[in-house]
């Protein structure tokens, strides 16, 4: 996964061979793959997002925990943005979780844990069709801390009181160049392809098991606030 400074991804497209902006490359960022409102810049949609759901504050800086285009291909299952004040606090956060038909849902963290500063949590009901397995109205429970060294985050899903999901998502930060970038193509090949066939792949594993699937158009009054990619 991509760690971006929203405010630094021409100065990387001008830098980098493998990593271009709204452009194929054997990485690239497209503005239009995330969360889209007014305008055609990914910075600006963030800040009027977070503006519509009551932050005062003024963003003056966006880091994107994300997965880029391979070869012109992405798949994202969740998104991570921290916002940062023009002292470098962090205000909050969104989990940007998508599906695969192409939609998009928002979930805006502004609480802190009471351990850290560093980390917004949420629990809330999804209203958004991810796995055919689960329900619509489970709720996600985030965890996130602000990227340093290490990245660190944890969504689980809730069935009343019940977690029935436990997720976490870890890893070290590695400088972005263009050798780490290509030692890491030899080591994850089509990552963003294997993300999709995995999800795939599990899921005809949890069919053939036995487990009941829904079908996207059961409940339409449960999916709600959602986004299209395309």
């Amino acid at each position: 996964m991509f760690c971006l400074d929203l405010g630094e991804l021409d100065p990387l497209d001008k830098r980098l061979r493998w990593f271009s902006r709204n452009r194929w490359n054997l990485y690239s960022f497209f503005d239009r793959d995330h969360l889209r409102f007014s305008s055609a810049e990914l910075f600006e949609n963030v800040r009027e997002y977070v503006l519509s759901q009551g932050c005062s504050e003024t963003v003056d800086r966006v880091t994107l925990v994300t997965l880029p285009r391979v070869l012109g291909y992405v798949f994202n299952p969740v998104s991570f943005y921290f916002c940062h004040s023009t002292g470098g606090e962090p205000i909050c956060a969104i989990a940007q979780v998508g599906n695969t038909f192409g939609e998009l849902k928002l979930f805006y963290l502004k609480d802190r844990s009471e351990n850290a500063t560093n980390r917004f949590v949420m629990k809330q009901t999804k209203y958004f069709y991810v796995s055919p397995f689960f329900n619509h109205d489970l709720q996600f429970e985030f965890d996130l801390k602000v990227p340093d060294a290490k990245l660190v985050m944890q969504v689980d899903d809730y069935h009343e009181k019940e977690r029935v999901l436990h997720t976490t998502l870890t890893g070290n930060r590695m400088e972005l160049t263009d050798k780490n970038m290509l030692l890491l193509t030899l080591k994850y090949p089509l990552v963003t392809l294997k993300v999709i066939g995995g999800i795939h792949w599990e899921a005809l594993r949890l069919w053939l098991k036995g487990l009941a699937a829904q079908k996207k158009a059961e409940h339409p009054e449960l999916q709600r606030d959602i986004h299209r990619r395309f």
